[in-house]
C-alpha cells in the first residue's frame, strides 16, 4: 500500500470527527500530477524537504509545493540523486521514487584500445561525474567495459572499479593461460595484449596475430609493431594523426619495438578480455609477418619474400583506395 492509501485510510477514521479537509489532501496525494512528459531531476545532496518541493515545483512534477511538504512529513527520508519521472506522476508517486532512492542509472563505456589519457579525457567530459582525476592511471591498468554509475558519482571512485576490474579478469585469464608462453609475469602478457589489441579489430584474427608477435619472440626476432612507434612518438597521449614514416621506424625509445628487442616495458593501452585471452591462447602456427588486405582483415605469411609480396599487394590496394591505411608490418629491408 502506498503512502496516498496509507493517508485516505487514516482520513476516513476522522471523517467522523468532520476531518474532511484530510481526506480531501489524501486524494490530492495519490492523484495524476501535472507533468506533461517525462521529466529528468536532480535532486542535489543536502537538499531539505522545502527545497526538493521547490525543485520538483520548478520543474512541472508537482503542482503544489505544499501538498508536497504535507504528504513528505508523514514519509521517511527522501534521497538526492537523479530521477527520471514519468508523466502524470502522482506525488505518492514521487515520495514512493525518493524514498526508496530509485536514481537514474547511467552507463560509461570504455573502447577497448584506448590509452589511459584518452580515458582520462572520456571522463572528464563526463558532466555527471564529479571530482577531479589529479593522475593518469597507468596503461593497462583500466579494463575497457561498460560501468553503470549514478549522477555525482566521483570520476576517482569510478577509475577504482575499472582497475579492480582489470586486476582481476587479468589474475583469473593469467590462471587458465595457455601452455609454454613466452612470458614471465602476468603484466608481460598484459603488454603483448595491448600490442595484439592495436594490431586488430577483427575478432578472429586475435589469437592469430598473438601467435605471430609470440613466434617472433620465440624466433629472437624483433616484434616490429607500428603501434608501438605510435605510442613511443606520441608519449602514449594517443592517435599520431599521421602515417609513419622510416624516421619514426629509427625513433629512440624502449617502446619502439622496431628498435628495441622484445616486448616494450608495459601497456601501449588498454586491452580488452577479448585480446588477454589472445594472448593467453595464441593460435599455434608458423606465421611471421601480416598486412592489411584492404578488407578491413590482414593477410599473414611465413617467409619475407611471401610478405614482401602481400605488402606490394597492399600498397596496390592504397593507390586505388587513394590514401587508405591499414595496420600490421610494413616490407622489410
Amino acid at each position: 500500500m502506498g503512502w496516498g492509501l496509507r493517508i485516505a485510510a487514516g482520513a476516513l477514521t476522522v471523517l467522523t470527527a468532520g476531518s474532511g479537509v484530510a481526506f480531501w489532501g489524501a486524494l490530492r496525494v495519490m492523484a495524476p500530477g501535472p507533468l506533461e512528459h517525462a521529466e529528468t531531476v536532480v535532486i542535489p545532496r543536502g537538499s531539505g524537504l522545502e527545497a526538493i518541493a521547490l525543485t520538483l515545483e520548478d520543474a512541472g512534477v508537482v503542482e503544489s509545493p505544499i501538498l508536497f511538504l504535507f504528504a513528505a512529513k508523514l514519509q521517511g527520508p527522501l534521497k538526492a540523486g537523479e530521477y527520471a519521472f514519468p508523466a502524470g506522476i502522482s506525488v505518492d508517486g514521487v515520495l514512493e521514487m525518493l524514498r526508496q532512492g530509485k536514481t537514474v542509472v547511467r552507463r560509461f563505456t570504455v573502447p577497448e584500445g584506448l590509452t589511459s589519457a584518452q580515458v582520462v579525457a572520456l571522463l572528464d567530459a563526463e558532466p555527471a561525474l564529479t571530482g577531479e582525476l589529479k593522475t593518469v592511471p597507468k596503461n593497462g591498468t583500466v579494463l575497457p567495459e561498460t560501468y553503470h554509475y549514478s549522477y555525482g558519482d566521483s570520476r576517482s571512485a569510478l577509475v577504482e572499479r575499472m582497475q579492480h576490474a582489470m586486476t582481476q579478469a587479468l589474475n583469473d585469464a593469467w590462471k587458465n593461460r595457455g601452455p609454454d608462453l613466452p612470458y614471465e609475469t602476468s603484466q608481460q602478457a598484459l603488454t603483448m595484449a595491448s600490442i595484439v589489441e592495436k594490431e586488430t579489430g577483427v575478432a578472429a584474427e586475435r589469437a592469430k596475430v598473438a601467435g605471430v608477435f609470440v613466434n617472433r619472440l620465440e624466433t629472437g626476432m624483433k616484434l616490429q609493431s607500428d603501434p608501438t612507434v605510435i605510442y613511443a612518438l606520441t608519449d602514449g597521449s594517443g592517435e599520431l594523426g599521421r602515417a609513419l614514416t622510416r624516421n619514426d621506424w629509427k625513433f629512440e625509445s624502449p617502446y619502439n619495438t622496431y628498435v628495441a628487442a622484445g616486448l616494450p616495458p608495459g601497456p601501449i593501452a588498454n586491452p580488452g578480455r577479448a585480446s588477454i585471452q589472445a594472448a593467453l591462447h595464441p593460435e599455434k602456427h608458423d606465421f611471421l609477418y601480416f598486412v592489411a588486405d584492404g578488407t578491413g582483415g590482414h593477410v599473414f605469411a611465413k617467409t619475407l619474400p611471401d610478405h614482401n609480396r602481400n605488402v606490394a599487394k597492399w600498397r596496390e590496394v592504397q593507390r586505388r583506395q587513394s590514401g587508405g591505411a591499414g595496420n600490421g608490418d610494413t616490407p622489410q629491408d
